[in-house]
Parts: structure tokens; sequence; C-alpha cells
């Protein structure tokens, strides 16, 4: 079988949460020996955090002793987990030797966590000159608010995405799933790699520093929001885009669709398949400047043609006529989707205490190579359930060694 991209490549993973797992979730899609490191006493947060799926289905509540946290079961497939106390002296001792044999370490404490722990990057580097060192934070590492504490919703706040979502004249709204977690997750993927690119051109490791609040900005921020004002525009557009129109959703006569005109063509086509071709002439309309400045006019066209028809029907006519559309689906109805079934995108979970699958879906590796495999290879392990194999091979501890160490509540 052909290796995987990150065959070979070791990362101690010490993150919790969504952000930092996000990341080393796509590292062990891509080969990586994820390592997770937790407290002997606290495990990670989230294996026995509601909500829970067992035997018994799911629940907000643990049912049976084989309950586990959905977010666990998600986030830690691919990985192999082990315990050890950073806070104690022999802990951070065993883990600085682990660093000594690894590659990549991930943490998403907050700024200066890591530094006091005495795991800062130039702790470690100290002991491995090439090893990668990526942080996630809320800000970054650096500028006056470095110490906040952040979680998707203060992040979502704090870049304008919850003031520029949602509908003219309504209270800011966050994003339907917690975006800033997610992305800065991609973004440290892509740090990461950068970095083992640098490392095999250089022979030299360095730190990575992502900020959950940076990512974010950087993506919202191609929309030209801060000439808005001076265009007349209100900063909550719905589901409109200030390039386009129409482009919006639009109710249909058993659900509702998504269209968009992006050219000039597309608008044409649309205009003839709605039975409109005399707009045509129309010299407002025909400019996309005129249609942005009163979309309003040119969603009430659309809706009048689309609230007569299904939503089936719109997408097989504007398909043919290559108008981008899809319709609205629910979660359910994506989870059905042949399209993403073909992609694999949604794959049944896999508990470790019940051995056996949940009806829980979640998602499959995004990225798909001509000829290297990507994907997890296994469900998500047992809490400390490798922490013998890897104290092992990555700190040379006996068996011996790790029963004293265990005994001691240090593993």
């Amino acid at each position: 079988m052909p290796k995987k991209i990150l065959d070979g490549v070791v990362v101690l993973d010490l993150t919790r949460f969504f952000s930092g797992p996000q990341c080393t979730l796509f590292l062990a899609g891509l080969g990586a020996e994820v390592i997770k490191i937790d407290d002997p006493k606290t495990g990670d947060p989230t294996a026995f955090a509601p909500p829970f799926a067992g035997p018994d289905g799911v629940s907000f509540t643990r049912q049976t002793d084989s309950d586990m946290g959905i977010a666990y079961m998600k986030r830690a497939r691919g990985k192999k987990s082990a315990t050890l106390n950073l806070k104690s002296s022999e802990g951070l001792e065993i883990f600085l030797r682990m660093v000594a044999h690894a590659d990549v370490v991930v943490d998403n404490f907050s700024a200066g966590v890591a530094e006091r722990l005495g795991i800062g990057y130039e702790a470690l580097r100290e002991v491995n000159p090439k090893v990668i060192c990526c942080s996630l934070t809320g800000y970054g590492s650096t500028g006056p608010d470095r110490n906040l504490k952040a979680y998707d919703l203060m992040v979502q706040a704090a870049v304008g995405l919850m003031s520029i979502t949602g509908h003219p004249d309504m209270p800011p709204t966050k994003a339907g799933s917690p975006l800033s977690d997610a992305i800065a997750g991609v973004f440290a993927t892509m740090g990461i790699l950068s970095a083992l690119v640098h490392r095999e051109r250089t022979g030299e490791g360095q730190s990575v520093d992502v900020s959950m609040a940076d990512c974010l900005f950087s993506l919202i921020f191609d929309e030209p929001l801060d000439c808005y004002g001076r265009l007349g525009m209100q900063f909550q557009q719905g589901s409109r885009i200030m390039r386009f129109s129409p482009f919006n959703a639009y109710q249909a006569a058993d659900g509702w669709i998504t269209l968009g005109a992006a050219t000039h063509d597309d608008w044409v086509a649309l205009l003839d398949l709605m039975g409109k071709s005399h707009l045509k002439q129309d010299e407002q309309l025909m400019s996309v400047g005129w249609r942005l400045a009163n979309n309003a006019q040119v969603d009430a066209i659309v809706s009048e043609w689309t609230v007569g028809k299904t939503t089936g029907e719109i997408v097989e006519l504007l398909s043919v006529a290559k108008v981008p559309c899809s319709p609205v689906r629910t979660i359910d109805e994506v989870l059905k989707w042949q399209q993403m079934q073909a992609r694999q995108m949604a794959v049944p979970l896999w508990n470790p205490l019940s051995n056996s699958q949940m009806q829980v879906h979640a998602p499959g590796f995004p990225v798909k190579f001509g000829s290297s495999p990507s994907g997890y290879d296994s469900p998500a392990p047992l809490p400390g359930q490798h922490s013998d194999e890897v104290l092992a091979r990555l700190a040379q501890l006996t068996p011996a060694d790790i029963r004293q160490l265990r005994s001691a509540g240090i593993v």
C-alpha cells in the first residue's frame, strides 16, 4: 500500500476542545502519528462531556458506562492517546525526552501558558532544534489583547463577523457553526505543513503562531467591508453579496433555493428561463451596478418565478442553463445527498468503549490525492490506550518505570 504523505511524522498533541484537535485531526488524516497527551487525572475534557453516544443512542446524559462524548469520538480519530502530568517535574522531564524524538508539538493553551509550564518553543528547541512548535490562541502570542480568553463566539464578535451576519436591522448573529475554531485548525495545519517543507530544505525547526482572530478576519476581509458605508450599503446583507445581483435564497413551492447571476450571461439566461426576455431591453436591469443598488426589485422579479416551482424543477432548469443554484438542504438531507456519499464525506462513528458503530456521523477527510491515500485509519482511542507503547518508545521508559510513574499519578 502507498504511504500517506505525512507517514513517519510524529506529532505530540497537547490541544483541547476544537481548534487544536481540528488541526491534529487533519495531520492524522495525512498520515502523521498524532499522540494525544492528556493529564492522567482529568483526561480529555470532551471524552465524557455531552452530548453522548452509546449503545442506547444519543443523549445529554450518560445512559450507559459505554457512552462517550460525540466531540471526542469525532476529533480523536486516527490518533493515539497517552497520559502525562506536565505540571510535575518528572512529567516535564519525560515530555522533553519525547520531544527529542518528535517532529511537531501542537498546543492551544492561552498565550504564555506553555512558557510557564516549561514547554514553550525556546525550551523545546533546546532538546530538539528541528522541532516545529505550533500554538493556537484566540488572539495570537503578541499584541495587547494576547492574554484575553476567547471562544468562537467572542472571536466572531471581535473581528466583525457577527456584525455582518443576518438580515438588515437584526441583532448581531454568529455563524451557525464555530467557524473561527474550525478555520484556525485549517490554518494551523497549513502552517505546520509549510514549516515541515522549510525544515526539509534547511534542516531548521521553528515556531508557528496561529490566532483564531487573524484567521477568521483574513477570510471575511476579502469583502470590501470598509467601503460599505461609502457605498450606502448596510453591513447585514442576509444571503446577498455586494458584487452580484440577483444572488440570494428564494422561496420555492416546496422549500428554498439559492441562485446567483455572477456574470452577464447568467443574468440573460435567467431572464429567458423566467419568461422575462423582454427585460433585456431595460438598460437599468441590464446594469449590474443598478441591480446591486436595487436588490429588492430584482429579488421580487426572481421570487415571483421561483415561488411557483419546486426546488427540483428550478435546479433542473438552471443546471441545464449553467446558472449556479442549489436547494437549501437540511443536515439530514445533506447526509442523504449522493454527492456527499460518493465523496465519503459523512462516515459513521465508532465508540471504542462499546466497541460498536454509532448512529452518528463525522466528516470524512476533505482532501483527495491522486497518488497518496488519506483519511482516518482508526477510531478515537480509549483514553490513555497507548501510554505504555509511546512512553517506552519515545521516552525509553521500562515497564517497571511506567508502573511506578502510574502509581505516583505521573502517567
